[in-house]
C-alpha cells in the first residue's frame, strides 16, 4: 500500500520524482540475494569505465602526436611560401614585398635555397639536404635558432663558408663546431682534367637539435650567397618562405596571394606539402575512435545479461508492484534506471581515469620504459621520441556521449522482458 500510496501522490504532484527512478536506485544499491549478478555488473561497469578510458587517452596521445608533429615540422618548414613557377624566383624582394603589403595575416617572409647534396668527412659520407638563408631574416620564419646546441645562426657570414647541422648528422659525420667537411651537389664543373662534380669545403659553425628525426639527421644550412655560389644561381633564389598569424588559414592565404601576385608565381602552403602525414592521422584517429568504441559497446551489453537475471530474479517483485498498479511502463522504466546507473557510473569513472592518465602521460611512459627497460618510441624509427597527451574536451564529450547511449540502448531489451512479467505466472508458484 505504500508504493500505491506514493503513486497517487506523484500523481497529484508532478514536480515530484517518479516512483521508478527510487525503486530502480533501490534495487541498485540492494545487496542481493545472487551475488554473481553483482560480480557481472562490476564486470560490466569496470569495461565499460576501461573502454572509455583507453579511447581518451589514445586519442589524446594522438592528438598531442599531431599537434608534436606539426609544430616540429613547421618550425623548420614554413607556413606557405612562394616560388618561381618552372624556374628560380629572380626578384625575390619584390615578391616578399608584394606579399608582406597585402592584408591576409602574413607576420614575416624569408628568401631560400634548396637542393641535396652529400657531406663528407675523411672515410664518412651522408646524403644531405641543403637549405641557404638569411640568417636575420630566417629568425621570422622558422625556430631553428632556438634550438641551437652550440653556435648562431648568426655567424653564416656571405663568402664564409660557414654550415649548421643538425645534431644527428654531426654524430654520424663525427665532427662538431669548427671541424671541416665536404659538400658535394649533384651538378658538375668542366676542367682540364675532365668533368667532377662540384664540392667546397666548409667550416661547421652550428648544431642545431629540433627534437625531429628527419631534419636533425639530413639537413643542413649554409648562407644564401653561399647557396647561390655552390648552385651558380647568380641572384636568384628558390623562393620566398611565410609565416602566418594563423597557419590554420594557410590554405586560404595561399589561395588569395596567388590570385594577387602578378607573373608566374606557384604559391603552396603546409598543408599540401605535408597533407600525408596529417592525412594519415586523421584516418588512423577515426579508426581507433572506432575499434576502440567496439570494447566499450561490448562492455555495455555485458549489462544486458545481467539486467535478465536480475529480471529473473526478481519476477515475484515485478509481480507485486503490478497487482499495486504499476504499468508495464513503469516496470520498464524501474529496469532501465537500473542499468543506466551501471552503465553512468562506469562512465564517469572512465573519463575521469582517461583524462588523469592522459593529463600525466608524459610522466608515466618514462616510468614504464624505466621498469621494463626499453624504448617505446626511437627516433631512428619514429619521427618523434616523447609523447605527450592533448585534451580535446569535444573529443570527451563524444566519448561520454556515446557511452551512456551504448548503456542506455543495453536496458532495453531486458526492461521490456521485464514489462511483460505476467503477476498470475510469477506469483503461482511463491
Amino acid at each position: 500500500m505504500c508504493l500505491n500510496a506514493a503513486m497517487q501522490k506523484n500523481s497529484t504532484r508532478p514536480w515530484r520524482l517518479p516512483w521508478e527512478l527510487f525503486v530502480g536506485l533501490r534495487y541498485t544499491r540492494a545487496k542481493r540475494r545472487n551475488h554473481f549478478i553483482s560480480f557481472i555488473s562490476a564486470i560490466s561497469m569496470g569495461g565499460i569505465a576501461l573502454g572509455v578510458m583507453a579511447l581518451i587517452v589514445v586519442l589524446s596521445v594522438m592528438n598531442g602526436f599531431e599537434r608534436e608533429l606539426r609544430e616540429r615540422i613547421l618550425g623548420m618548414a614554413s607556413h606557405a611560401s612562394i616560388s618561381g613557377y618552372q624556374a628560380p624566383l629572380e626578384d625575390w624582394p619584390e615578391a616578399a614585398r608584394l606579399a608582406m603589403q597585402g592584408d591576409l595575416g602574413i607576420l614575416a617572409a624569408a628568401p631560400y635555397i634548396e637542393g641535396e647534396g652529400m657531406l663528407r668527412r675523411g672515410s664518412q659520407l651522408s646524403g644531405t639536404l641543403l637549405r641557404g638563408i638569411l640568417p636575420e631574416e630566417e629568425h621570422g620564419v622558422s625556430d631553428v635558432g632556438e634550438h641551437m646546441l652550440s653556435g648562431k645562426l648568426e655567424l653564416l657570414q656571405p663568402g664564409g663558408y660557414g654550415i649548421v647541422l643538425g645534431s644527428e648528422l654531426a654524430m654520424v659525420l663525427g665532427v662538431g663546431t669548427g671541424d671541416k667537411v665536404d659538400l658535394m651537389i649533384p651538378q658538375t664543373t668542366v676542367t682540364p682534367a675532365g668533368i667532377v662534380p662540384r664540392f667546397r669545403r666548409f667550416t661547421v659553425v652550428g648544431l642545431f637539435e629540433v627534437g625531429m628525426y628527419e631534419y636533425d639527421r639530413s639537413m643542413v644550412l649554409l648562407h644564401l650567397q653561399d647557396a647561390q655560389t655552390l648552385y651558380g644561381m647568380g641572384d636568384a633564389v628558390s623562393g620566398v618562405r611565410l609565416k602566418l598569424e594563423d597557419m590554420f588559414k594557410a590554405p586560404r592565404v595561399s589561395r588569395e596571394l596567388a590570385a594577387a601576385l602578378p607573373g608566374s608565381f606557384y604559391v603552396t602552403d603546409w598543408t599540401r606539402q605535408h597533407a600525408n602525414f596529417f592525412q594519415a592521422i586523421a584516418t588512423e584517429k577515426t579508426v581507433m575512435f572506432i575499434i576502440l568504441t567496439l570494447i566499450v559497446a561490448v562492455a555495455a551489453f555485458n549489462i544486458v545479461s545481467t539486467l535478465v537475471m536480475v529480471v529473473t530474479d526478481k519476477q515475484s517483485d515485478i509481480a507485486i508492484l503490478r497487482t499495486l498498479g504499476a504499468t508495464p511502463r513503469s516496470i520498464m522504466l524501474v529496469f532501465m534506471v537500473q542499468g543506466s546507473l551501471i552503465g553512468i557510473i562506469g562512465t564517469l569513472l572512465g573519463v575521469s581515469l582517461g583524462v588523469l592518465t592522459a593529463v600525466n602521460v608524459e610522466n608515466i611512459v618514462p616510468f614504464v620504459e624505466g621498469l621494463i627497460g626499453r624504448e617505446f618510441l626511437s627516433p631512428e624509427v619514429y619521427y618523434i621520441s616523447q609523447l605527450k597527451g592533448e585534451i580535446h574536451w569535444p573529443d570527451v564529450g563524444h566519448i561520454t556521449i556515446v557511452s551512456l547511449v551504448l548503456g542506455l540502448i543495453s536496458t532495453l531489451y531486458p526492461a521490456h522482458r521485464a514489462s511483460r512479467v505476467q503477476p498470475a505466472e510469477a506469483l503461482r508458484y511463491e
